[in-house]
């Protein structure tokens, strides 16, 4: 049996007051307006209170990987917060956490290793629980990631219950610029709400995650949570602006279009109202008043940021 060490009676006590001290220091910091203070976050705890409206689970996921390929790189270690939320996008409770490493088949590249801190000797012989994963997945409403387009497809590669899930991006899928943020890294929204975490660590991210989907947006005071299952639970429409002139790939690309090379065809994604707009310009700006030849493929959240729904993968 594991025993811990009981602590000096007294020793509880120093530390608060040294806390006060410090957070009295920090408040004389920042009400003289030259100084902004980034406090650590810690595990997210919801504010007390029940439900009184119907609730759901969700799960906030991050990886970590040996790369950014999805085709051949490697998760070596999976985050995993299972929360209850209601329609409202109110975050109740925090019902479990998942972390664990995973040797890859190979030592993990030097970038990886100074990115993360994950070495070849912290994830000897270790492996992830795939039943437990499952477990996790099955029970998820929606299945919430920073970059979702990533996550999702590292982790269809490896547990194909994610492929029946629905998932969301809070980094694309919440208006973060309109909301008065600058940049849409986990990081810069953390510190724009004045804190600071430990970055590149999967369950670490989860936690920041969860705690910015808990808090209200800056500009309309909405839910960030609720302004994201919005989002997912849109369809969207992928046009495929088809023999597109290659002298006008700067106007394409100065309204949102990406290159796919695997169609060689450049494309945008938009919500369904906005579809008939996109075409008149595309059939004015680019095909010069002739009709638009362009094929469109619809998305919901389902299949959207999958390997099936990704035209580069």
């Amino acid at each position: 049996m594991t025993r811990i060490a009981a602590r000096p009676r007294n020793e509880g006590v120093v530390e608060g007051r040294v806390t006060e001290a410090l957070d009295d220091i920090a408040g004389i910091l920042e009400r003289t307006g030259e100084y902004r203070v980034l406090r650590r976050l810690g595990p997210f705890a919801p504010p007390p209170g029940e439900p009184d409206e119907p609730t759901y689970v969700g799960l906030v996921l991050d990886t970590e990987t040996t790369g950014i390929d999805v085709a051949v790189d490697e998760v070596i270690e999976l985050g995993i917060v299972k929360f209850e939320y209601g329609a409202s996008g109110r975050i109740y409770r925090v019902l479990e956490r998942f972390n664990e490493l995973h040797a890859p088949a190979g030592p993990i590249p030097e970038a990886v290793v100074r990115l993360t801190g994950i070495t070849d000797a912290d994830v000897a012989g270790r492996r992830i629980d795939d039943a437990a994963v499952e477990a996790l997945a099955a029970e998820a409403r929606v299945i919430v990631a920073h970059n979702a387009r990533f996550d999702r497809q590292m982790c269809e590669r490896r547990w194909p219950i994610f492929v029946r899930r629905n998932w969301a991006c809070s980094c694309h899928q919440i208006p973060w610029k309109a909301e008065g943020h600058e940049g849409l890294r986990l990081g810069h929204l953390l510190a724009d709400h004045g804190h600071f975490h430990n970055g590149h660590r999967a369950i670490d991210d989860c936690e920041a995650l969860l705690a910015l989907l808990a808090r209200p947006l800056r500009a309309t005071g909405r839910l960030a949570l609720s302004a994201l299952l919005d989002a997912a639970r849109r369809p969207t429409v992928r046009l495929w602006a088809s023999e597109a002139p290659i002298a006008l790939k700067d106007r394409l690309k100065d309204r949102n279009y990406r290159w796919s090379p695997r169609r060689r065809c450049w494309y945008v994604d938009l919500d369904e109202e906005q579809i008939e707009i996109e075409r008149s310009f595309l059939s004015r700006e680019i095909y010069r008043g002739a009709p638009a030849p362009v094929p469109s493929d619809r998305f919901t959240a389902r299949d959207r940021f999958s390997t099936r729904a990704d035209p580069e993968a």
